[in-house]
């Protein structure tokens, strides 16, 4: 391969934040990642990500959005949820007890990932959760 050539593919989805919306998002990123061995976590991330934008965040309330974002290359699955801003404090991994009925997600989403990452942006958070990859599975680098 050219050393300027990328195989970097990039996928983005805006939904309404409707709890009901956390399903579209698992199958959005059910169907790119088909045939992945990541996909099942990269759903579970999503999911999670995506549930957390709607119940702490401004895209939530009326009128709210979130925005998922998904990159593959052959090194990476790159999985980022954009909320709507006003929770007023960052995203952060807590250690909760398992008896906990909130607050237990990121610490979920940072067990599965290689990395996460939380970016301030336009008024909101960005969470972003990497999954590492290498193996060839149909074809495709995974």
């Amino acid at each position: 391969m050219h050393e300027y050539t990328s195989t970097a593919r990039a996928w983005g989805l805006t939904c309404p934040g409707f709890p009901e919306e956390v399903s579209r998002a698992r199958r959005w990123t059910r169907d790119i990642l088909r045939g992945s061995p990541l996909a099942e976590d990269a759903e579970l991330i999503v999911s999670e990500l995506s549930a957390n934008a709607i119940l702490h965040t401004a895209s939530g309330r009326d009128s709210g959005s979130f925005h998922l974002a998904l990159a593959v290359s052959p090194q990476v699955i790159a999985l980022s949820v954009t909320d709507g801003g006003g929770a007023g404090t960052a995203p952060k991994v807590e250690h909760q007890d398992q008896e906990a009925e909130h607050g237990r997600g990121l610490g979920m989403v940072s067990a599965i990932a290689h990395r996460v990452v939380v970016h301030e942006s336009d008024g909101g958070h960005t969470v972003t959760a990497e999954l590492f990859t290498g193996t060839r599975v149909g074809g495709h680098l995974w």
